[in-house]
């Protein structure tokens, strides 16, 4: 009987980029003819589909890879507002354990492998009895730990998770690097290769930072961030990849429009909004210039200039916060890949595909 190749993608922190890695590993297994589960034992952020709860990367990964039939089975368990205090003080430790062995079961029964995704560190989900070393050593799992770019704080950090993984007896496959910067890209593969390999780790892919996997679109800011929308809503999908408060005068703040900006400006800065509007306007044709604005202070325009807005297509969303408040909550909004962002999850594709070593993966025993 062929053995299931079982991997369990963990990370040194939150927003490592699991999801982005689990994308493109599912990809390159069905590609190499393997039939191919997906599993999030453990999920913190979910949404509701049919009535039950769904991890939102199990729900990424039901609809691109069209399995939402097992959507329940892919997310076994999921941890609502006030879930680990009740656990606390009820703990059901064998109940959720059966659960995730259960799903487990019922996803590899024909399949030629499964790609496990955990919940950031070793230790996370430990309050619960289901820290990702115990599921992973539940489960039989061989481990991939995501790292970001870095050398001394990397290697560090990564053996502190590989410890907890050796306390449950299992086996670190090796590590992935992600979001490394170009300019030290060479550097960091070439350091952390020979650092990790003092340490007896494998270097199974290290992959450049990507602006576009960080650039949150119009829909994402307007829904993370609750937004009203004016007009523009066919242009949602629009990437913001950089951001500028357009406090200063408008001659001053032409010089910082460009591809994809996104302006953030008080309602009534009617100067602003008319060279946002003309800057993106005198360029037909060409990249647009401008991805979106939002309007401040709760301040709406007059008619005649809402009429011009909803005539340039931009998306404009607004906000009942100050200009500053608004560009603190964008600065920390992190990017999560959405269903509909095609040209995103063809970008992670891409860049496993050809920074990770798949056969590395694939022939280990």
């Amino acid at each position: 009987m062929k053995k299931l190749k079982n991997v369990y993608i963990a990370s040194i922190h939150q927003n490592a980029g699991k999801t982005t890695i689990a994308l493109g590993l599912y990809k390159l297994f069905q590609e190499r003819g393997l039939k191919t589960a997906f599993m999030k034992p453990v999920g913190q952020q979910f949404v509701t589909v049919d009535q039950q709860d769904v991890d939102k990367d199990t729900y990424l990964i039901g609809e691109i890879y069209h399995c939402r039939k097992k959507l329940k089975a892919m997310s076994p368990v999921t941890i609502g507002h006030g879930f680990t205090e009740k656990y606390i003080f009820n703990p059901q430790h064998d109940v959720l354990r059966n659960k995730i062995e259960e799903s487990f079961k019922s996803l590899t029964k024909g399949q030629d492998a499964i790609i496990i995704e955990g919940t950031g560190h070793a230790g996370v989900g430990s309050v619960i009895d289901l820290s990702n070393a115990e599921v992973a050593s539940l489960l039989g799992s061989k481990v991939i730990i995501v790292s970001e770019g870095g050398i001394g704080k990397s290697i560090d950090e990564i053996m502190l998770n590989k410890a907890l993984f050796d306390l449950k007896k299992v086996e670190v496959l090796g590590v992935i690097i992600n979001k490394v910067l170009t300019a030290k890209y060479d550097k960091i593969k070439n350091v952390l290769h020979q650092g990790l390999n003092n340490k007896g780790i494998r270097l199974l892919g290290v992959i450049p930072v990507d602006p576009l996997l960080s650039a949150p679109t119009l829909r994402e800011i307007k829904d993370r961030l609750n937004l009203k929308i004016l007009c523009g809503e066919k242009n949602l999908n629009r990437h913001a990849q950089n951001t500028i408060v357009a406090a200063m005068e408008p001659h001053n703040m032409i010089n910082y429009l460009k591809d994809g900006t996104l302006v953030l400006t008080s309602g009534d800065r009617i100067d602003n909004i008319m060279v946002t509007v003309s800057s993106h306007l005198v360029t037909p044709g060409e990249k647009t210039q401008v991805s979106g604005i939002i309007l401040t202070g709760g301040l709406i325009p007059s008619t005649k200039i809402i009429d011009l807005l909803k005539r340039s297509g931009i998306p404009i969303l607004l906000s009942e916060d100050d200009t500053y408040t608004m560009a603190g909550k964008i600065e920390h909004l992190i990017s999560k890949i959405q269903k509909e962002d095609k040209d995103k999850i063809a970008e992670a594709l891409q860049l496993v595909k050809q920074h990770v070593d798949i056969d590395a993966i694939l022939n280990s025993e």
